[in-house]
């Protein structure tokens, strides 16, 4: 069973100014899926305690997938895909790409998201946007590939398709 943490990032959520909506809909989501929680927590959008984060998860807990849950718009606290580029190792732009083809079928507004997917370590990151019916579409734009995707970069030698 592959293992996942959310990550939501949100200056109103973590002070419990807002509830988190997207957090909880994406455990739903991914535990419907096979994967299993195994971290989930609230942070404000801080680049260096967002970048933190995931550096933990990836070494200490050693997730097979995080997701992130916004701070990826354009506001001056959004700074959720540049906390990820510091950490990753890999970017894996065709994730981001179809998440955010998904989102203009939908609305115009998805030009303004600049979520990033990427590898550290044996981890794959995916920035989401904060919202939950963006979290959601976006994450069921790129759920069908990720666990083969996942087990590719884990290592998995059998041959892709016929």
């Amino acid at each position: 069973m592959l293992t996942c943490g959310v990550l939501t990032l949100s200056d109103k959520g973590f002070h419990g100014q807002r509830e988190d909506g997207s957090g909880p809909l994406l455990q739903e989501i991914l535990a419907g899926q096979g994967f299993r929680i195994a971290a989930y927590t609230i942070l404000p959008d801080r680049e260096e305690l967002i970048a933190a984060t995931l550096i933990d998860w990836v070494e200490q807990k050693q997730l097979d997938l995080i997701v992130t849950t916004g701070g990826t718009g354009v506001s001056p606290s959004d700074r959720t895909p540049e906390a990820t580029r510091r950490v990753i190792e890999r970017e894996v732009p065709g994730l981001a790409e179809a998440m955010r083809q998904a989102s203009l079928a939908q609305t115009v507004q998805a030009v303004w998201s600049r979520g990033i997917a990427g590898i550290r370590g044996q981890s794959l990151i995916i920035n989401l946007p904060g919202s939950k019916k963006a979290a959601q579409e976006n994450l069921a734009a790129v759920l069908p590939a990720l666990e083969h995707g996942i087990r590719k970069m884990k290592g998995d030698m059998t041959d892709c398709g016929g």
